[in-house]
């Protein structure tokens, strides 16, 4: 009885949501068997089984363990350099403690085997260094010698010009399955990228991989690489929940080949005025993943922050949204779940406190802006719309990725939609495309939040504001829906959105258009169709 009930706990705990196992959850390189599949075979009833006490299962004298490594302080001596000469108050860390440089950029700390990297947070006015692929390398690995010391020199180059004014352009889910969507990536998605990069005039820039930048399939790694090496600019990256190794017993073990390429899970840098953060909120525990952040992170987020000004921006990326409400505008739950938002999120929330913090995030595949604890959470649209399928997300977005720019302390964004121009950030639709509203126009404004304001106008008269209304997009509807539903991704589905508007108007209505101003004063149209056009 005892059993049962902690077995059907476990159950509830590890897939919360069946609306959100399918795009979470990946389909397995155990077996190759798809995770739904693995479910009804009984497989994460035994997952869950392993987890219950030794003494119901085996041999309560002879537990399993998996061997730890032996681990051994090591003392790690260098110098940050530009130009010859040591730069003093660069922060040196491995991960859990965090140490600066002196005057003549000297460090001296005892670290351990059990840490892999020791690597700076990047200070401004200095190139961001890269590997030979274009994604950045601040980081060597801890290789100590017989004595278990060991020397790290990181030399950096003063950049020609200030960095306060720079871009960030923030990729949300590429995730690429096979050569086909990734050939899809390079062909569509790359040119948009470079003409965005042509359009900043030679501004400092660099990208942020927000997480799933594969599908499961981490040999395509390097083809990813191949498009960074096309931009040229620094690109830093984000794990997530289709970037592990399934094949990992443990947390650790699951980032194992994301380390070995990109560096350490969780880190620092400075642009200008801006300090940003990666971090790794993807809990693996062998049949499948939580959001969640370990203490180790929390831990060296604390102290990394203490370097901060306090009012300063800091801009947060990690995959899964601290807070979202796709599953509760979905009806599925009346909270966030774990699969999809941060477990232990108010213990972050109160680290991040004195500091004007931006999060940013994909992993739900809709856009959404999230208000909470004095924070500011922008869950972008994806790369890969609803995982290629299509040309826009479940929620209407439109395939594409989103552009941050800082203009010293002032962090400014938008959404750039593929294939399409910066100004397209309205979807209008005719009266009655949304059949519980046969008598309103409809628009969707993707990138809206409560400060953008949304007007309907008929010829030169403004009719007045339209109204938000959690709906489901028309086009993603006839896409995604029970008559559309994609061949290749039979789980993908139109979710509700908030922001979707509306305005009642007169069957004879004419010259219709929506014009839409977002926080930054910049306004936006698009024409409404008539009915049947």
């Amino acid at each position: 009885m005892e059993c049962g009930r902690l077995i059907r706990s476990l159950l509830i705990f590890l897939n919360p949501s069946p609306t959100m196992s399918e795009p979470f959850n990946p389909p397995s390189r155990l077996g190759r068997i798809p995770r739904r599949e693995f479910l009804r075979r009984g497989g994460l009833l035994g997952a869950a089984a392993a987890l219950l006490p030794g003494r119901l299962l085996a041999d309560p004298y002879e537990p399993y363990r998996i061997p730890s490594p032996q681990r051994r302080p090591v003392r790690i001596q260098g110098v940050v350099r530009a130009g010859g000469r040591g730069v003093g108050r660069v922060a040196v860390t491995d991960g859990i403690r965090i140490v600066d440089t002196a005057d003549d950029g000297t460090f001296d700390f005892i670290s351990s085997t059990a840490r892999e990297h020791v690597y700076l947070s990047l200070p401004s006015g200095y190139r961001i260094p890269t590997n030979p692929t274009g994604t950045a390398r601040f980081y060597q690995a801890i290789e100590p010698g017989s004595s278990d010391e060991m020397q790290a020199v990181f030399e950096l180059e003063p950049l020609e010009a200030s960095d306060e004014n720079h871009t960030a352009l923030l990729l949300a889910d590429i995730q690429t399955q096979d050569a086909d969507e990734m050939a899809q990536f390079h062909r569509e998605t790359v040119p948009d990228l470079e003409e965005s990069l042509r359009g900043l005039g030679g501004e400092e820039a660099f990208i942020l991989a927000c997480g799933d930048i594969m599908f499961d399939d981490l040999s395509l790694f390097p083809d990813y690489e191949r498009a960074v090496e096309r931009l040229a600019i620094p690109a830093f990256q984000v794990v997530g929940n289709h970037d592990l190794d399934f094949d990992g017993p443990t947390e650790e073990s699951s980032t194992r080949t994301f380390r070995r390429r990109y560096g350490p899970r969780y880190y620092s840098f400075d642009r200008g005025h801006v300090h940003y953060v990666a971090l790794d909120d993807v809990f693996w525990h062998s049949a499948g993943y939580v959001g969640y952040l370990d203490s180790d992170q929390l831990a060296w987020l604390e102290e990394d922050l203490k370097r901060v000004e306090p009012g300063s921006p800091v801009v947060i990326s990690l995959h899964i949204p601290v807070e979202g409400t796709r599953d509760i505008r979905s009806g599925v739950s009346s909270r966030p779940v774990l699969a999809g938002s941060v477990a232990n999120r108010d213990f972050l929330y109160r680290i991040v406190e004195p500091y004007d913090t931006h999060f940013l995030a994909g992993h739900t595949h809709d856009g959404e802006h999230v208000f909470e604890q004095g924070t500011h959470a922008q869950i972008s649209g994806t790369v890969c719309g609803a995982w290629w399928t299509g040309p826009i997300c479940g929620d209407g977005t439109p395939n594409g990725y989103a552009v941050y720019e800082a203009r010293g302390e002032e962090v400014r964004w938008r959404y750039k939609a593929t294939g399409h121009p910066d100004d397209h950030q309205i979807r209008a639709y005719a009266r009655g495309s949304v059949p519980r509203s046969p008598d309103e126009v409809v628009a969707n404004v993707w990138n809206w939040d409560p400060e953008w304001e949304v007007v309907l106008y008929e010829g030169p008269d403004r009719r007045g504001l339209m109204a938000s209304r959690i709906e489901v997009d028309p086009l993603a509807q006839e896409l995604y829906g029970p008559e559309g539903m994609p061949e290749k991704r039979p789980w993908v589905r139109p979710y509700p959105t908030r922001h979707l508007f509306f305005a009642p108007t007169d069957p004879g209505a004419r010259e219709l258009r929506v014009e839409a101003t977002d926080r930054f004063g910049r306004s936006y149209s698009a024409a409404i169709p008539e009915v049947g056009a």
